[in-house]
């Protein structure tokens, strides 16, 4: 547990509240012994506190992003696979308590568990030492820069584009390649998109979806402006 401690940057006052967060189901039903229980109430409060947490830190430090983008962002950000991947390096693996069953299964390397516990620890900060306790790990943990960056990287700019088109019905999108440069092993690609044959945005990228998608990205920001 100290150890454990030591890599989510908090000790707690209370480790019970550590030790639940870091036990699975089968393991409290195998058990069946007063004060064991499992991390799904944990659970249910982190998902909530995660949340809102990150809609606050999107809100404050990504002022040019609509609603859309930053509910899509939002959902990359605190989905299961970038969770999961937060337990991996925490360890949460070794640490957590699991009933025979569960760990004959590969219960201990399961995403959906893994992210479920990171949720749960969450939480768990959150009651013992308040939201800041709660927040400090989320920025550190989950809302990185790496993490945001691959998220961006991750949201569907053309998508995004085609939706606030067709607001209007019958509205007509098309995306040009105008150009390439640069030698097989580091091509670069150029495009142009169109609504109604008008140019409204260009992007470049090492692959033509790449570049599509700045394209996209850079006509948003210019029909929002």
């Amino acid at each position: 547990m100290r150890n454990l401690e030591e890599k989510l940057g908090y000790s707690f006052k209370n480790l019970s509240l550590l030790e639940t967060a870091l036990t699975h189901s089968s393991y409290a039903n195998e058990k069946h012994a007063p004060g064991v229980e499992s991390y799904e109430r944990l659970e249910f409060l982190g998902d909530s506190i995660l949340g809102l947490v990150t809609a606050d830190f999107l809100y404050q430090h990504e002022p040019r992003l609509p609603e859309g983008r930053m509910t899509r962002l939002r959902a990359e950000l605190v989905c299961e696979a970038s969770l999961y991947q937060v337990a991996l390096s925490l360890g949460l693996g070794d640490c957590m308590r699991l009933g025979r069953g569960e760990e004959h299964s590969g219960g201990r390397e399961r995403p959906s568990i893994l992210a479920d516990m990171v949720e749960a620890i969450i939480a768990a900060m959150y009651l013992d030492g308040g939201l800041d306790a709660a927040r400090r790990f989320i920025l550190g943990q989950v809302l990185n820069e790496v993490q945001i960056g691959e998220a961006h990287q991750t949201v569907d700019y053309k998508t995004e584009l085609q939706e606030l088109v067709q607001q209007k019905p019958g509205r007509v999108i098309s995306y040009e390649m105008t150009g390439e440069s640069g030698p097989d092993h580091d091509k670069r690609f150029y495009f142009r998109v169109s609504v109604d044959g008008r140019a409204v945005g260009e992007g470049e990228g090492r692959t033509k979806k790449e570049a599509e998608q700045m394209a996209a990205s850079r006509a948003l920001e210019a029909l929002r402006s």
